[in-house]
């Protein structure tokens, strides 16, 4: 897990809450490396699958290229998360 700056990482968060499409996809690509947090695939196709709902054509590919990664089940989790997450935000 590389270091990253923790205003960073809040700022991007509290970004995402307001629903910013780069915010939301920011925080994908950090999931899917491992920069400031643990890496994670379902993170990161959670972050990646909701800046697509929201245009990012860049989310759309980036996260096909994560679930290449994921089994099924892993997949099925991240959908999960991101609609939870659309429910609460």
């Amino acid at each position: 897990m590389g270091s990253i700056d923790t205003n960073y990482l809040a700022n991007r968060l509290a970004d995402a809450e307001r629903g910013k499409a780069e915010a939301l996809y920011d925080l994908g690509l950090l999931y899917s490396i491992g920069h400031g947090v643990e890496q994670n695939n379902i993170e990161a196709h959670k972050w990646f699958n909701l800046a697509a709902m929201r245009g990012m054509l860049s989310a759309q590919i980036d996260r096909a290229e994560v679930a290449d990664n994921m089994s099924t089940m892993e997949i099925s989790e991240a959908q999960r998360k991101a609609r939870e997450w659309m429910t609460q935000h």
